[in-house]
């Protein structure tokens, strides 16, 4: 794979906001990008119905099961 510059201020960033946005077009790389900066961090993704359910319904107990942060995808 190739090293992606971004990684560098995305570690950046990370460390100095509790939440950084990634955006861009379609099949840019966005997800991959974050999940090989942040290989420990859990990846949900919001297209599965049900996450996306208890996300909209209970955000602060969807938001509660990651104390460490995660990749949330599909936002």
């Amino acid at each position: 794979m190739i090293e992606r510059v971004g990684k560098i201020k995305l570690k950046q960033l990370a460390s100095k906001f509790r939440v950084v946005a990634v955006v861009g077009p379609r099949q840019s790389g966005k997800t991959t990008i974050c999940r090989t900066t942040f290989p420990r961090k859990p990846y949900v993704s919001l297209e599965n119905p049900d996450v996306a359910e208890f996300a909209t319904t209970d955000p602060n107990g969807f938001l509660k099961q990651f104390k460490n942060g995660a990749i949330l995808d599909e936002v």
